[in-house]
């Protein structure tokens, strides 16, 4: 998987209904060599399916986490390819201080979390990491200013 793939799954993350000359134009390309790339992630199995996540899905995925990983060298674009391509990954942020990622993560059961945090630690470039396991979410209202 290249940095084009990584930028195709990036943007159907984000709305994987949006018109092929809208993701051809996020990921800077034709929309016939979205649609190529697009069979081939499909092909590999890269790409699993495309799905509508509604609010209920979250129920769906009681286990959730955060998991910070440490990159050694200039690994980072490496592992970040990897991981935009794990169905159990919600979300993925760069950050700074002694953590390079920040992955959002949900799962049915820990067993099903614990392969997934098993297989990302198996991804050459990652150097350390930590996991958090979220136990209750409460939803904060506006600060107004």
């Amino acid at each position: 998987m290249d940095d084009l793939d990584a930028r195709i799954i990036a943007a159907l993350r984000h709305d994987a209904r949006a018109p092929l000359s809208t993701l051809a134009s996020i990921t800077g390309v034709t929309r016939a060599t979205l649609r190529i790339r697009m069979q081939k992630l499909e092909q590999r199995g890269d790409i699993l399916g495309y799905k509508v996540v509604t609010k209920g899905d979250l129920a769906a995925q009681p286990v959730r986490a955060l998991m910070m990983l440490e990159i050694e060298g200039r690994g980072t674009e490496r592992v970040v390819s990897r991981i935009t391509g794990l169905p159990e990954v919600s979300a993925l942020h760069s950050t700074n201080g002694k953590w390079d990622l920040v992955i959002e993560i949900g799962t049915q059961t820990l067993l099903e979390l614990d392969r997934v945090l098993a297989d990302i630690r198996r991804l050459d470039g990652v150097q350390s990491s930590e996991t958090s396991i979220l136990l209750a979410t409460r939803k904060v209202g506006k600060v107004s200013g």
